[in-house]
């Protein structure tokens, strides 16, 4: 069933509402996993998109390369809202010089405390071919532990088979991310098996320890600059 309404400005909004639950239909994407092994970040995203019980496309891209190709990044969520996203984490990129982890901060809180940005539906998964970070709207930056990072509806199935993967085999980290992936479309009805997969190779020179960042750093970032 669906709902036309005019808001303020005269524009047109149309709405959904599922037969079964009477409750308004929602867009149903993706799995996004990153795994960083070996000097190797990849990240891989599926192409389904699903709007309530209808696959209504398949081959969607959803990862992107930032920064004159040197970092990757990934969403799963809006459309619209995630391309926002990207525009304004680039622009933290250039103005940071391409320090992933001071641009993921600042995007974060700004995303956190903007009145429009604030209500943008999507997270991120970012990765300078060193670092990988989880970015959300709550205003966290999240660095996994073990390498290994997955968002979206399969990213349970994804993250296990990718754990299982880095543990008991000798695969690199793009062959991590496709076999996952696939596992992940087989068991998640919003997953399908139509991966795009991005890699950055950090050279021997390039790499070197870094602190490590929390939402409790951006927390207090924030509070120190309101």
């Amino acid at each position: 069933m669906e709902s036309c309404c005019r808001t303020h400005t005269g524009l047109a909004v149309i709405s959904s509402v599922s037969f079964q639950t009477q409750s308004p239909t929602r867009w149903h994407a993706t799995t996004i996993l990153g795994v960083v092994r070996d000097g190797q970040v990849a990240i891989a995203g599926d192409g389904q998109v699903t709007f309530g019980d209808m696959i209504v496309k398949h081959g969607a891209r959803k990862i992107r390369t930032l920064h004159d190709g040197t970092v990757i990044a990934g969403f799963a969520g809006a459309v619209a809202d995630a391309m926002t996203l990207f525009e304004k984490f680039e622009a933290q990129l250039r103005e940071w010089k391409g320090d992933l982890r001071r641009a993921a901060v600042e995007l974060a809180k700004e995303w956190r405390t903007d009145r429009y940005l604030r209500r943008l539906e999507a997270q991120l998964i970012v990765s300078d071919g060193e670092t990988l970070l989880i970015l959300s709207g709550e205003g966290d930056v999240l660095q996994p532990d073990d390498g290994i990072a997955s968002i979206g509806t399969g990213a349970p199935y994804a993250m296990a088979a990718a754990r299982a993967l880095r543990d008991h085999t000798q695969l690199t980290a793009q062959e991590i991310v496709e076999q996952s992936m696939k596992i992940a479309s087989e068991l998640c009805i919003y997953t399908n098996s139509q991966i795009t997969v991005e890699t950055i190779r950090l050279e021997p020179d390039d790499e070197h320890p870094a602190e490590d960042v929390s939402a409790e750093d951006v927390s207090a970032e924030g509070e120190a600059g309101a």
